[in-house]
């Protein structure tokens, strides 16, 4: 005959067995991201800076997009269980307008305070460091040597580096560019002496040292979070609730780090978990 304590302990294996079905199926559904808050119109538009081989390369001839922001997009709506369409920018404003205007239903950008006046960021799924770009013989060997009086930085117009530069440099000039100079032409304004140094992010910065005739510093100034964004919604409040925990998943179980190894992108690491 079975005693009272064995029995208690088998009836609780039991009722265990039994409810782990209905606790793994509620676990999933908890889970469920609701497509009709982030992709309306049943399929997930997102839209990305495609100029920036961080986030993404755009193939030149078939336009396919491949690298984080094409691999996360693809997960993403996968999860959601629709459809995608990713939209190559040319800046951070055609980004933030296309979610302005309903063009798209997320970004991705780089965590600044004065975007976040017009769009809501998630958590970083990754940060990105920032160098700069010297001629080969400068005698600018680290970041503080090119913070000095007489110096000209060079930056783009409203990407990261430019707005970090513009409100820390101390002593140093910025130079704004409307757009990124192609290699041959960024070799002329170092060798024309238009900027002593060129802000950028690093891997850039290590693409154009592979000519010989520039270097990347080797120290980093500026490491920034890279997130995605969404527009301000009242109607939709749990909208970046929900891609954070999107975010969390795929950084704890080593799909982001995989997507930046493929890519083979240079200064950047995935983001650590924030403790909640």
């Amino acid at each position: 005959m079975m005693r009272p304590k064995a029995m208690m302990l088998t009836k609780m294996i039991l009722t265990k067995a039994r409810l782990m079905p209905l606790l793994s199926l509620l676990c999933a559904l908890a889970y469920t991201l609701p497509a009709a808050d982030l992709a309306p119109t049943g399929t997930l538009r997102a839209s990305f800076l495609g100029l920036n081989p961080v986030q993404g390369k755009v193939d030149p001839v078939t336009h396919e997009v491949s690298g984080p922001v094409a691999d996360l997009v693809k997960e993403l709506a996968r999860r959601l269980q629709v459809s995608y369409k990713i939209l190559p920018e040319p800046d951070a404003r055609h980004v933030i307008d296309d979610l302005k205007s309903g063009a798209a239903d997320i970004g991705f950008l780089a965590n600044d305070p004065a975007r976040a006046a017009e769009v809501d960021f998630t958590e970083p799924y990754a940060l990105m460091f920032n160098a700069f770009i010297v001629p080969i013989d400068s005698k600018i060997q680290k970041t503080a040597d090119a913070d000095q009086a007489g110096m000209i930085v060079g930056a783009v117009r409203g990407q990261t580096q430019e707005l970090f530069l513009s409100s820390h440099l101390k002593q140093a000039r910025v130079k704004v560019f409307d757009t990124m100079p192609p290699q041959t032409e960024l070799e002329k304004v170092f060798a024309n002496h238009d900027v002593d140094a060129f802000g950028v992010n690093r891997q850039r910065a290590e693409e154009a040292a592979a000519t010989k005739s520039l270097r990347a510093l080797e120290d980093d100034f500026l490491a920034v979070e890279q997130s995605l964004i969404v527009v301000k919604d009242p109607a939709a409040p749990n909208k970046i609730a929900d891609l954070n925990l999107f975010l969390q998943d795929i950084r704890s179980n080593g799909f982001v780090k995989a997507s930046l190894e493929r890519a083979k992108i240079s200064g950047v690491a995935v983001a650590p978990v924030a403790k909640h």
